[in-house]
């Protein structure tokens, strides 16, 4: 992209986020008064007056190469490698599980699927001003937390899930792989919107009813059989029990970060309480990020 219109585009963002009519940084303020206008109760989800319809792409906020088909449930970008950000059509509830199959990969690119939560409201984000990137132009400029998957993950025919929790952590798991964490520090109170960026090698994605029988189950983390070698830790990053592997799983519900899985795995088949905090452990799920900062 050339230097000129990219920082053209940028901004155009800018200035629709800092838009005095109310139509930037309180689209989603706007959006939230309206939901509880229509629901009738300050604070209430725009669900608990009718069911969740289906999620779709949104028909208009999409990056400048995605081309979506006629149900709006596949979105293709068709030139580069970015230019690939979509939105979820509606808010998406905490725990409530995105469901995406990867239907084409290609190779000649590095990088793949981005994928995250944003208080954008789509309907009022000008499609022509949108970045090229989610990570980390979007979260730059706006409300959003997003993260790239793994390397390996997200391989044409692939079923990616992903969801905030209510702690707002962002989890994904593929297949029937376990979960891991992707980031944390979601802000909840305010209608969060999914949204996907159809980057590098992700040609193609397709969402996908979570319900569908067909869909293989998601499931915890668990310790393989065979043994795994530890990562020896850098200063500053060891494990709070053995002082000598990476600290590099979180602790489900409470988050705490400071333990290397055999430990972890120790003290969850030991008394399951995390030693910080002593809250009840209902899983350990490996870091796959950079740093993790807790709530």
């Amino acid at each position: 992209m050339l230097p000129g219109i990219e920082s053209q585009r940028r901004h155009q963002f800018l200035s629709f986020l800092s838009d005095p009519q109310g139509k930037g940084t309180e689209a989603w303020g706007g959006s939230w008064r309206e939901l509880r206008s229509r629901t009738g109760k300050a604070g209430s989800s725009p669900d608990a007056a009718a069911p969740c319809k289906a999620l779709r792409f949104h028909a208009k906020a999409k990056g400048a190469q995605v081309r979506l088909d006629a149900e709006g449930s596949v979105a293709r970008r068709c030139a580069t490698f970015c230019d690939g950000i979509v939105f979820s059509q509606r808010p998406v509830r905490p725990g409530e599980r995105v469901v995406l199959r990867v239907l084409e990969h290609e190779d000649r690119w590095h990088g793949g699927l981005r994928v995250g939560f944003t208080r954008l409201d789509p309907a009022r984000v000008p499609a022509a001003s949108l970045p090229p990137f989610v990570c980390p132009d979007l979260e730059e400029q706006s409300s959003t937390w997003a993260a790239v998957l793994p390397e390996g993950c997200a391989l044409a025919g692939d079923v990616v899930r992903f969801w905030v929790s209510r702690h707002g952590r962002l989890f994904a798991a593929v297949n029937a792989g376990p979960w891991f964490l992707l980031r944390t520090g979601v802000l909840l109170g305010a209608p969060l919107w999914a949204v996907m960026d159809v980057y590098g090698t992700t040609k193609t994605i397709q969402l996908l009813d979570p319900t569908a029988s067909a869909l293989p189950p998601a499931t915890p983390w668990v310790p393989r059989e065979e043994t795994l070698s530890e990562p020896e830790a850098a200063a500053g990053e060891e494990c709070t029990i053995c002082f000598q592997h990476a600290a590099n799983t979180c602790l489900i519900p409470c988050g705490h970060t400071h333990f290397c899985s055999d430990c972890a795995w120790r003290v969850f088949s030991d008394t399951a309480k995390c030693p910080v905090c002593r809250w009840e452990m209902e899983a350990v799920a490996p870091l796959v990020w950079g740093s993790c900062s807790e709530n």
